[in-house]
C-alpha cells in the first residue's frame, strides 16, 4: 500500500524544485508544523468507558489559519492525517484561499456507535484539541463519516469552553446555526465544474457522455445526481459492499433513494453486484474515484478505460498509476484540485459567520464556479507550458502561495 504521506513529499519536492526554492522549503513544507496526538475517554451505552485516538494536523500558517475536515474513520492513521493537512494547504493554494490546511481524524468506527455515543466523542474530541483551534487558528469542518450534526455537536462544546458564541470555529454546520447554502452539495458542484471544463478541454459533451463514480457516499451521489441532470449516462456507482454496473445508464433516481445514511445501497442487489476492481476498469469517458485512497494502482492503471479521470476523493490514485495514465493520454484532473469545492464553500462559511451577513444559494453556486473555473486554468495552464501531468502542475499552483507566505515572514 502506497504511504500518502511519502507520495505526497515526493511531488512537493519537485515542484519546489522546478519553481526554484532552496532546499530548505521543502524541508519547512514536508511535514506539519504541529501535529496533536490526543486520547478521548468516553462512556459507552453499555456503561463501559472505551478511549480513543485522535489526531489534529496543522500543516502550515504562514498564509492564515490552517483549515480542515475531521473524519471518522476505523483507518485514520497519523500519517494519514498529515499528508491530508498537506493536500489541504495545496487546495487552498490553488483556488487561493487565505488558509493553510489542517485535518483532523478519530479511529473510530461511527457505523457502531449509537447517536449519543457519536455526541460523546464528538465533544470530547474538541475538549482534547480546544487549546490549538479557533476562528482564527485552525477551522475544522465535516469529512468521512461526519456531517452537519457532527459538526453542531462541535460548535456546541468549544462555545461551552469558549463561554462565548463562535460560529467561525467550525463550518458544514446546519443552517439554522450559521451554516452556508451550498455547503452540503459543494465538492460535488466542484467535481462537476471540473468534468465541465475536462470535457471542453478533450471537444466531449456532457450530453451522453459515460460516467463511473466509484463511492456513493456525499460527494459520490450528489455528483451522480448532478451529472445525470446535466444529460450525462451514470453507467457505473460503487459503495463498500461492490458496485453497479450498466452500459446503458444505471436508474439514479431509484439509486439515490434506495440508498442509506452511510451511503450503502448495492447490498440490494446481490446478483448483479460486481466488484470495486472491477468497475475501475469498465469502458467510460469519465471516471470518478469518489471513494478512498490507493484506488488507481500500477496494478490496474493500464486497463483503466477511460478518457478522463477526475479525483472526487484524496489520494485515489498513486504516483506510479499518475505516469501511465498520463503517458496513455487520459487527462488526469488531480485531487487537491477537483475536490477543493467543500474547502471553496467552507470559506464562504467563514467569512459569512465573520461578517454576520448570509448569501442566497446563488451567490454562493456563482462564486464557486468563479474560483474553481480559475482554479483549473491555472493549473492546466502549468501543465500546457511547463509539459508536467496535472498532478505536479497542481502541486506548483498550490505550494506558491504558501511558499512565498514563508519566505516574505523570513522563515526561510
Amino acid at each position: 500500500m502506497t504511504n500518502p504521506l511519502a507520495s505526497t513529499q515526493i511531488v512537493i519536492g519537485e515542484a519546489l524544485k522546478r519553481l526554484g526554492y532552496p532546499e530548505e522549503m521543502f524541508e519547512l513544507l514536508k511535514e506539519p508544523l504541529r501535529m496533536l496526538t490526543v486520547r478521548i475517554p468516553v462512556r459507552m451505552d453499555d456503561g463501559k468507558i472505551r478511549v480513543f485516538t485522535g489526531y489534529r494536523a496543522q500543516h502550515n500558517d504562514a498564509v492564515g489559519p490552517t483549515k480542515g475536515g475531521v473524519r471518522f474513520h476505523p483507518d485514520v492513521t497519523e500519517d494519514e492525517v498529515k499528508a491530508l493537512s498537506i493536500w489541504m494547504s495545496l487546495k487552498c493554494g490553488i483556488v487561493d484561499l487565505p488558509y493553510g490546511g489542517g485535518k483532523g481524524g478519530v479511529v473510530c468506527d461511527p457505523r457502531k456507535m449509537s447517536f449519543r455515543e457519536l455526541e460523546r466523542l464528538s465533544r470530547g474530541y474538541v475538549r482534547a484539541v480546544s487549546q490549538i483551534v479557533g476562528p482564527t487558528k485552525d477551522i475544522p469542518a465535516p469529512d468521512v463519516m461526519t456531517n452537519s450534526q457532527i459538526m453542531a455537536w462541535m460548535f456546541d462544546e468549544y462555545s461551552r469552553i469558549r463561554e462565548f458564541d463562535a460560529p467561525g470555529f467550525i463550518t458544514g454546520k446546519p443552517l439554522v446555526l450559521g451554516g452556508s447554502h451550498g455547503r452540503e452539495t459543494a465538492t460535488a458542484k466542484g467535481v462537476t465544474i471540473m468534468i465541465r471544463e475536462a470535457l471542453r478541454r478533450r471537444g466531449i459533451d456532457v450530453r451522453g457522455a459515460r460516467v463511473i463514480v466509484q463511492g456513493f457516499g456525499n460527494a459520490g451521489s450528489y455528483l451522480s445526481k448532478f451529472m445525470h441532470e446535466a444529460g450525462a449516462r451514470v453507467v457505473g456507482i460503487s459503495d463498500a459492499y461492490g458496485a453497479l454496473y450498466d452500459p446503458e445508464g444505471l436508474d439514479i433516481e431509484y439509486l439515490l433513494d434506495k440508498r442509506d445514511s452511510f451511503g450503502t445501497v448495492t447490498n440490494l442487489f446481490e446478483s448483479t453486484r460486481i466488484t470495486n476492481a472491477e468497475l475501475l476498469v469498465k469502458p467510460c469517458d469519465i471516471l470518478v474515484p469518489a471513494a478512498i485512497e490507493n484506488q488507481i494502482t500500477a496494478g490496474n492503471a493500464r486497463d483503466v478505460q477511460a478518457s478522463i479521470i477526475v479525483e472526487a476523493a484524496n489520494g485515489p490514485t498513486t504516483l506510479e498509476a499518475t505516469n501511465i495514465v498520463t503517458e496513455r493520454g487520459i487527462l488526469l484532473v488531480p485531487d487537491v484540485l477537483a475536490s477543493a469545492g467543500g474547502v471553496i464553500v467552507s470559506y464562504f462559511e467563514w467569512v459569512q459567520n465573520n461578517q454576520g451577513f448570509y448569501w442566497t444559494e446563488d451567490e454562493v453556486h456563482a462564486r464557486l464556479e468563479a474560483m474553481m473555473v480559475k482554479g483549473f486554468e491555472s493549473v492546466y495552464a502549468i501543465h500546457a507550458a511547463r509539459g508536467v501531468n496535472m498532478r505536479l502542475a497542481a502541486y506548483m499552483a498550490g505550494v506558491r502561495k504558501m511558499a512565498e507566505a514563508a519566505r516574505y515572514r523570513g522563515w526561510v
